[in-house]
């Protein structure tokens, strides 16, 4: 109670410059949270998707079996890499990567894929592990932005208040600490609501840099397993 009561008198005495500075870190720490909130969902989603996909393809008893089904990837960034590389396949297997009726019997009677062929397959797997990167880490630019802005945001904040407030007391010509309090008080809210959008950033950048990264590096093993999955078996053995 005696902090709230605190923090409410000093934004009572700030300045006009220090509640634009608070407007800002308001803003900033909305978008903050909103960030935090909507990686939080995306990343359940993927490992939920994930964990439903994985079983599927590593049961299948042909690789092409999944994709054949015509189900789409769904939220799974692995699905995604995996019908990427299916569909490049598909194309240099029969010459045309659409999933219809036909497909199948055109698999069967298909020749094995050549080293270039496979190549591109790799390729195409590699393509989509980026792009399913760049959408887990998109938006991680407002937290860093937070994380090392808004502190300063509020330096700047405390320092114009300060400047403020000694300005006003040189001008009543009197420096007492009654007169010097309020201001100097309406000056370091700033600083406080700043550090107060940052902590709670760092941690949730922190948190999701690690999560993103396990994401990617699992991402670029499924690619792996599913590239050596389609060259076993549609590649000619020497």
């Amino acid at each position: 109670m005696l902090a709230a009561a605190g923090i409410l008198y000093a934004f009572q005495h700030s300045e006009p410059a220090g509640k634009g500075v608070l407007l800002c870190l308001l803003l900033g720490s909305i978008f903050s949270w909103s960030v935090i909130w909507s990686k939080w969902v995306q990343l359940n989603a993927v490992l939920k998707s994930t964990r439903a996909f994985l079983p599927i393809f590593r049961s299948a008893t042909e690789p092409l079996e999944p994709y054949l089904s015509g189900r789409p990837p769904g939220d799974s960034p692995q699905a995604i890499i995996y019908h990427a590389g299916a569909k490049e396949l598909c194309f240099h297997l029969t010459g045309s990567s659409v999933v219809d009726s036909t497909l199948a019997a055109r698999l069967s009677s298909a020749r094995s894929i050549s080293e270039t062929g496979m190549n591109s397959v790799r390729t195409a797997m590699e393509r989509a592990v980026g792009e399913e990167s760049l959408k887990l880490e998109s938006n991680l630019i407002l937290l860093a932005t937070a994380v090392s802005g808004a502190p300063f945001l509020g330096l700047l904040g405390t320092v114009w208040g300060v400047m403020d407030a000694f300005s006003g007391i040189a001008m009543a010509g009197q420096a007492s600490l009654a007169a010097m309090a309020p201001g100097v008080s309406g000056a370091l809210i700033t600083t406080v609501v700043g550090l107060l959008v940052a902590i709670p950033a760092m941690f949730g950048y922190n948190f999701l840099t690690t999560s993103i990264r396990s994401q990617n590096i699992q991402m670029e093993n499924f690619a792996a397993e599913c590239a050596a999955v389609f060259e076993h078996r549609f590649t000619p053995r020497s």
